[in-house]
């Protein structure tokens, strides 16, 4: 009945209803707080180039010059040319990234497992919140893992084809590559995928030392194309990378050892990011994937050690790909476990990992469905649960829109109990919401004074000041005197809106959580209009 056309064509119609969902929803996701300065970033970027080269003011704007702009570029020339409020643009180009991601794990997928496997990795990263909902806001994570996600696919064609891969293939790696460290010097982990799997190739398919090293020497030659490629693009979209040797170097060490004075939470107990458990980023993806995808990976570790022999009789090569998949899922949490830096925003830094976790989930649920071919009820039963959490995971997300990033699993306990004791809205996406509520309950008419000029009142924002000056009209002002506000606008995550006092006149709310509030400090006495610090239920 469902053949592999069937699974295709499911996927295509998954495909589609998630182009209609960017659509018709890109433009209801708020400001997140990095948005600006990237954007800034772009802009200066591109005033580098259009200058020839002589406006270096890009490499001095703040610490933005360790990342790279290949992002924040496009998205500052488009907005020269697209008649679309820019930050509603930016977060439609990044919803058009995500997609990509999924696109890329999907054709790794099917390599490897199928049309069946690709129809379960689209629709695990669909209802993965961390995904399909942080793919609007999270404008340098997502886009960064979309291009990881077609670095290890054209890694894993490349593989199949050593020692002499076709100068097409070489070329595309170089673009996934080069467009990765064109926003992050992360992108090197695609470099050490390759090269580790280079390395294992030539153990494997050849017998003998000198016979290893022709094996090498064929395909490092036949990689220089690539290496070529990424290197361009590096330059072209991260231009202080390539102005000294030394700046990649400086740019690693920077993002593996940065503090400064940030708090995070992970289970109901607050830190400081530099004092992050090892567990801090395993914890995270424990919580933040829908239980489904969870099931795929207990079902992938069953069915490997039920059938450890059967793979150890496969080809080699026939495994080699699996392993790139497992390396590019396991290395980087491997690395941040050993080397322990400096975390918060639970797993935004490593979205990353989420495509090629999702392959070996996707991979984990259709052997199962196979292993258990002699059990047909059993098989049902598992049918029937798949269905089941991938509806209550949908349904979930369709309750919290235009924040599904802020899904936790029931792992995590209900949704509340999870926004108390996890990360909530870090990314302040909420106060869009809040903004508009304020404009609702403050009369349309504007403030004026006895000569009739305006007198905008004045708006404490918890955040980026872009953030509440972006939505709020002309009656209002945001101001950096948060004991002169007359309003206070903040979302709940990290206790910052027990910051300031102030009646509650308006709530942000999903599930039972409370993501945002809006206070009215009008009336409030000159002793109690002072800032205090930021207190968590925890």
């Amino acid at each position: 009945m469902f053949t592999p056309l069937v699974f295709r064509r499911m996927s295509l119609v998954l495909f589609a209803a998630l182009g209609l969902f960017i659509a018709f929803t890109f433009y209801q996701y708020g400001i997140s707080n990095d948005e600006e300065v990237q954007h800034v970033y772009g802009r200066l970027l591109l005033d580098f180039y259009t200058s020839g080269f002589a406006d270096k003011s890009a490499f001095e704007y703040r610490n933005l010059f360790l990342y790279g702009g290949f992002f924040d570029l496009i998205a500052a020339l488009l907005e020269r040319i697209l008649p679309i409020w820019v930050w509603d643009m930016r977060h439609l180009l990044s919803a058009l990234f995500g997609l990509a991601g999924i696109v890329a794990a999907y054709k790794i997928v099917r390599l490897l497992g199928g049309e069946r496997a690709g129809f379960f990795a689209v629709l695990l990263l669909a209802i993965t919140g961390s995904w399909s909902g942080a793919m609007f806001t999270h404008t340098k994570d997502v886009p960064f893992a979309t291009c990881m996600a077609w670095a290890l696919y054209y890694t894993i064609l490349i593989i199949q084809n050593l020692p002499k891969p076709s100068l097409t293939l070489s070329v595309k790696l170089g673009i996934a590559i080069g467009c990765a460290l064109g926003l992050r010097i992360g992108g090197a982990f695609a470099v050490i995928y390759l090269m580790l799997m280079l390395g294992i190739a030539g153990m494997v398919n050849r017998r003998g030392i000198k016979a290893r090293l022709h094996y090498w020497l064929e395909s490092a030659i036949s990689l220089i194309p690539a290496g070529v490629v990424a290197f361009i693009l590096m330059a072209i979209f991260w231009p202080w990378g390539v102005m000294s040797p030394d700046h990649p170097l400086e740019a690693a060490k920077s993002f593996s050892h940065f503090a400064f004075n940030m708090l995070t939470i992970m289970d109901g107990e607050v830190m400081k990011i530099g004092d992050v458990p090892r567990y801090y980023l395993p914890a995270y993806l424990l919580v933040r994937l829908p239980e489904i995808f969870l099931l795929g990976l207990l079902g992938l570790l069953v069915n490997f050690t039920l059938k450890f022999k059967q793979f150890r009789q496969h080809r080699h090569e026939n495994l080699l790909p699996w392993l790139a998949v497992i390396l590019a899922a396991i290395f980087p949490i491997a690395f941040n476990v050993l080397d322990k830096p400096a975390l918060y925003n639970g797993i935004r830094h490593f979205t990353f990992v989420v495509p090629p976790i999702a392959v070996l989930a996707a991979l984990g649920l259709t052997m199962s469905w196979d292993t258990l071919k002699s059990l047909p009820r059993i098989r049902q039963g598992a049918g029937v649960t798949f269905i089941a959490l991938a509806a209550l995971t949908l349904i979930t997300l369709f309750r919290l829109h235009p924040y599904e990033y802020i899904y936790y699993n029931n792992l995590a306990g209900s949704m509340a109990e999870a926004e108390a004791e996890w990360e909530g809205d870090y990314w302040s996406s909420s106060l869009r919401e809040a903004s508009d509520l304020l404009e609702e309950e403050i009369s349309s008419k504007p403030r004026r004074d006895a000569h009739g000029k305006i007198i905008p009142y004045l708006v404490a924002v918890c955040a980026e000041n872009i953030q509440g000056t972006a939505y709020l009209d002309n009656r209002f002002r945001v101001t950096k005197n948060w004991e002169a506000a007359d309003f206070y606008l903040s979302t709940t995550n990290m206790g910052c809106n027990n910051v300031m006092n102030g009646k509650i006149i308006a709530e942000v709310e999903r599930m039972g959580v409370l993501l945002a509030v809006v206070k009215d400090r009008r009336d409030l006495l000159a002793q109690l209009r002072k800032p205090r610090m930021a207190t968590h239920p925890h």
